[in-house]
């Protein structure tokens, strides 16, 4: 029987984060819009993006699907927080916990090998995600620190958001993760949600937290999550969504519109929409669905929608990159939607207590 290699020998080559204010993809981009077929589209993209964040009136939501943290994106993400180009996030558990809180613990991730041989993986406990490995007693220890942090907090029913506010406080008081996206966000008042938070290494430790607190714990109410995020709509009026991926993110985000209309406020679609994808819109499933099919659901206005079809590690740094060097940010003021629950703007059941909402339909 072959010897197994050591796991030093394959966690060596870190995987180093794309900084997105090195380069000037300006030019590039811009050649790009005189081109056609998906350059076409991407240029048009970034140019849409741009100016979304330069409407004064409007806001900002990123949502994130995908393993794109772990794909050597997370740098970029925080440059986009501290150049006030995202007002909230919408999120997989994967890359705000399994990647970016785990990061921010000290770990990281490695390249790896496609080829590998997975059984050889499981034994040195080693996970892959496609050319990526990630260290699994390591991974362990970001659901071990997840459940001390459920384990310090007072019971009850909690949004996730919420939750990641508590995580993001955990790493100031211990001064780690000074470049991770949920410190950044924590910090500057940028609230994440992550809709189906049990469904990443948060779950294994909230798992373990009510199963050694099962009359009195900390659970996750995804209900409270919608309506939160339906606050920042009613809140807002304009809003414009940049879509990495697709999935639980994409559609939630999408759905704030119908919810608001739903509670009776006369919310106006997404006024700016970009989606970067690699899904294909013939099977029906979401994450490929077109803007334009959204338009029909009263999500998505039609003017300024682009969809981009390409893998995001490649078209993720250039609709950024160039909203960036673009710098319709600079000037630009912080909405701070966090502070939305601590009671400095009024929250949608607040409005609707205050004034008769517009009947639906009306």
């Amino acid at each position: 029987m072959t010897d197994l290699p050591q796991k030093s020998d394959l966690l060596q080559n870190v995987v180093r984060h794309l900084d997105i204010k090195k380069v000037d993809v300006v030019p590039l981009v811009d050649m790009m819009a005189e081109t056609a077929f998906s350059a076409r589209d991407l240029a048009r993209a970034g140019r849409i993006l741009d100016l979304m964040i330069r409407d004064t009136d409007g806001g900002v939501i990123l949502t994130l699907a995908g393993s794109i943290v772990s794909a050597g994106q997370k740098q970029l993400i925080v440059d986009l927080l501290r150049s006030n180009m995202v007002d909230a996030i919408v999120s997989t558990g994967a890359n705000v916990v399994d990647q970016d809180f785990f990061e921010a613990l000290g770990f990281q991730h490695y390249q790896g090998d496609k080829f590998a041989n997975d059984a050889t993986l499981r034994e040195l406990m080693i996970d892959r995600i496609y050319d990526t490995y990630i260290d699994e007693e390591q991974l362990r220890h970001c659901d071990e620190t997840v459940k001390a942090i459920a384990d310090g907090m007072a019971p009850g029913a909690y949004s996730s958001r919420e939750f990641l506010v508590e995580m993001g406080r955990t790493l100031v008081a211990r001064d780690l993760g000074a470049d991770s996206i949920v410190r950044t966000a924590f910090e500057l008042d940028v609230p994440i949600f992550v809709p189906a938070f049990s469904d990443c290494s948060a779950g294994f430790g909230l798992v373990a937290h009510q199963v050694q607190h099962p009359e009195a714990h900390v659970s996750i109410d995804s209900v409270k999550d919608f309506r939160e995020l339906t606050d920042v709509k009613v809140h807002q009026g304009t809003t414009g969504i940049f879509m990495i991926g697709g999935g639980v993110p994409k559609n939630f985000v999408q759905d704030i519109v119908v919810s608001a209309e739903f509670l009776g406020f006369d919310a106006e679609m997404h006024k700016y929409a970009v989606q970067l994808t690699v899904a294909d819109e013939r099977d029906g499933a979401l994450s490929g669905s077109t803007l334009k099919e959204a338009s029909s659901w009263g999500k998505v206005d039609l003017a300024y929608e682009q969809m981009v079809f390409g893998e995001a590690t490649v078209t993720l740094p250039l609709v950024a990159g160039y909203a960036y060097h673009k710098r319709g940010w600079e000037g630009r003021a912080p909405r701070r939607y966090a502070r939305l629950w601590d009671g400095e703007a009024p929250t949608a059941a607040a409005r609707l207590g205050a004034a008769a909402p517009v009947a639906v339909g009306d």
